[in-house]
């Protein structure tokens, strides 16, 4: 049986399917959803659903017909995430079932995991054992593919030789997928990663403005046209992607169940007890994960954010208990970003009508205005509108160049470095870890030349 699955990028897909395969699973991830996935979606599903519901279950589709005659129906079985939240999510599950009876494949299996607890409970789902190895080789898989995205758009706006980056993170994705394939010698693969990385040259002296992508989960991480690619294509246009990790999102998910547990201790105080016990070991092996990953590369990506501070960011604005989509994550993610120099621009990006992005929407406004006048901009998908969208992130985008101009002349003046000393500089390894004192790159960077 092939378990085909997708939906996050291409190196967690691809780091996922090695993972599995080192557990004996034959998984195989689907290609990034296009626009024939989108126009699939339309066709066999129900009307008034948004993109990310149309664009996965046509991707599944657009598969399934392409491999018809090897009988898909009865070789291949689809996994992926549910949920029974206040969103269109919830409906995912029905919406596969009925569009996959339409275009022609009734008995074709698809099993929904209930995201909001697959981390914590022991299953068997689709011949797939979900227990204590599953989860954390699924971890390790996620942790190395927010890594390998973090530098990889750390690195892309500056290199030199143009595709180098592209080399290495496909170079990397092998590493790695088969160290996790063979169960060992991860650390030693992560050396190797960080070997290659360090022969790739950048010149980070190019003021440009750094982008916070954010907003509905699946909008925000896709790279294809859900989005407009929109993570590679503000590198086209000259700024730097700052991209959110899928850990972050294991995190909040952890971070609920432990508010929901406490809210209803009362009922049983022993159960919850034990609950959070789990959860607080969970929490610490995803961090543990994630900060001996990041270590091994240098610290070059940055860590895993606070969720405490992400809730007490957005109290203010919006309430930790509220349910749906990221929840207060989208507001708590805009303040981070300005407190702590992360990003001049916020883009929060979400589908046609998405309820729970547009509720925190409401509030950004003064989010804004509290902090000084931070740039912000919430763009909507629908498939057919990218030269709306896109010129709305141009007129923000300009606005961030503006700032990433100044903070950099500001920066040549505070640290006395002249225009003769930049220009002589050399260039330096992408492995180079930079100071943080200011939020454009390359003013951090002039601290390399003092």
């Amino acid at each position: 049986m092939k378990i085909l699955f997708g939906g996050l990028t291409k190196a967690h897909d691809t780091l996922i399917s090695f993972a599995l395969s080192g557990l004996g699973y034959e998984a195989i991830p689907l290609p990034t959803p296009d626009n024939e996935s989108l126009r699939l979606g339309k066709e066999y599903c129900n009307k008034g659903q948004c993109n990310p519901t149309y664009y996965t279950v046509g991707n599944l589709i657009k598969f399934l017909l392409s491999v018809k005659e090897e009988n898909p129906e009865e070789e291949y079985v689809f996994v992926t995430a549910g949920a029974c939240g206040p969103c269109r999510f919830g409906m995912y599950e029905m919406e596969y079932r009925k569009a996959l009876k339409e275009a022609g494949f009734p008995r074709f299996r698809v099993f929904a995991f209930e995201q909001s607890k697959a981390f914590f409970e022991s299953a068997q789902l689709a011949g797939i054992k979900l227990d204590r190895e599953f989860f954390k080789s699924l971890i390790k898989a996620i942790v190395l593919g927010d890594l390998l995205n973090d530098i990889y758009y750390k690195t892309k706006p500056y290199e030199i030789q143009k595709g180098e980056t592209d080399n290495w993170r496909e170079e990397s994705l092998f590493i790695l997928g088969e160290a996790l394939k063979e169960r060992k010698g991860l650390r030693k693969a992560l050396s190797r990663v960080r070997e290659k990385l360090r022969s790739v040259k950048v010149n980070y002296l190019v003021p440009k403005p750094k982008v916070k992508i954010t907003g509905e989960f699946f909008a925000q991480t896709t790279e294809g046209d859900a989005n407009y690619r929109l993570a590679s294509w503000l590198v086209e246009e000259g700024a730097e992607p700052v991209v959110e990790p899928v850990s972050t999102w294991i995190d909040y998910l952890i971070f609920k169940r432990e508010i929901d547990t406490k809210e209803r201790a009362f009922k049983d105080r022993l159960g919850a007890l034990k609950t959070l016990a789990g959860l607080l070991a969970l929490k610490l092996y995803l961090r543990a994960v994630y900060n001996a990953y990041r270590f091994l590369l240098g610290n070059k990506p940055d860590p895993l954010k606070s969720q405490k501070k992400l809730a007490k960011y957005a109290q203010p604005y919006y309430s930790p208990k509220l349910a749906g989509g990221e929840g207060h994550m989208e507001v708590g993610k805009h303040v981070y970003a300005k407190k702590h120099k992360l990003a001049h621009l916020v883009v929060s990006v979400k589908p046609f009508g998405c309820m729970p992005s547009t509720q925190s929407d409401g509030v950004q406004q003064k989010v804004s205005k509290d902090l000084g006048g931070s740039l912000f901009v919430s763009v909507e998908t629908s498939g057919d509108a990218e030269a709306n969208v896109k010129s709305r992130i141009l007129m923000k985008l300009y606005e961030a160049k503006l700032l990433a101009r100044e903070e950099f002349e500001r920066a040549k003046k505070e640290l006395n470095i002249n225009e003769e000393r930049i220009k002589s500089a050399k260039p330096v390894s992408a492995d180079t870890r930079l100071p943080r004192r200011y939020t454009t790159t390359a003013s951090n960077a002039l601290l390399l030349l003092k």
